[in-house]
């Protein structure tokens, strides 16, 4: 008898429900926690998959990919964009650019933060590298000191980009230490 692979419990049969993204097969008591996700082969809707809230009412699921993990992509389906495809990542050397930044320019951390009207006390935890700059603080010390804060992209990141789907294996990119 199949298990539920929320809670484990084993039910005659189980119904597949996308819970924050991941496809799941769920007891009757488990499906509360996601959205039912069902086959349209007959309907004529432009999607594959449909999915139905607990208000009743059925939405195309763009998004969704041809595979049943819902991890790949295929016939030029892209994955849903979420809040961090926007977010810049932050220099892993950010300390020491604001350091060097702010000698060049002949200012102390108290004459900086006097600029940017922000405490003496951030600008020497941000060299230390104690604590990382509010997207505020960051644009403010950019645009003081002439800098950017935001790590560029490597040619391993260009590594994983690629328009053809599923060609791409875990051997493909890693490096072995031999």
């Amino acid at each position: 008898m199949p298990q539920c692979e929320m809670c484990g419990a084993e039910e005659a049969s189980l119904t597949t429900t996308k819970v924050e993204g991941a496809e799941l097969e769920l007891c009757s008591s488990c499906t509360d926690f996601g959205t039912e996700v069902r086959d349209e082969s007959t309907s004529s809707g432009g999607g594959k998959y449909s999915t139905s809230s607990s208000t009743g009412k059925s939405s195309s699921s763009s998004g969704s990919s041809g595979s049943s993990s819902g991890s790949g992509s295929s016939g030029g389906s892209t994955r849903p964009r979420d809040m961090f495809d926007d977010m810049d990542e932050i220099a892993t050397d950010y300390d020491e650019r604001i350091r060097e930044a702010r000698e060049s320019r002949g200012l102390s951390q108290e004459e900086l933060a006097d600029q940017l009207n922000e405490k003496a006390s951030l600008i020497r935890k941000l060299e230390r590298g104690d604590t990382l700059p509010t997207d505020e603080v960051q644009r403010k010390l950019e645009r003081a000191l002439d800098i950017s804060l935001v790590e560029g992209q490597s040619s391993d990141d260009a590594d994983w980009e690629t328009n053809d789907a599923g060609t791409m294996t875990l051997g493909d990119v890693v490096k072995r230490k031999d």
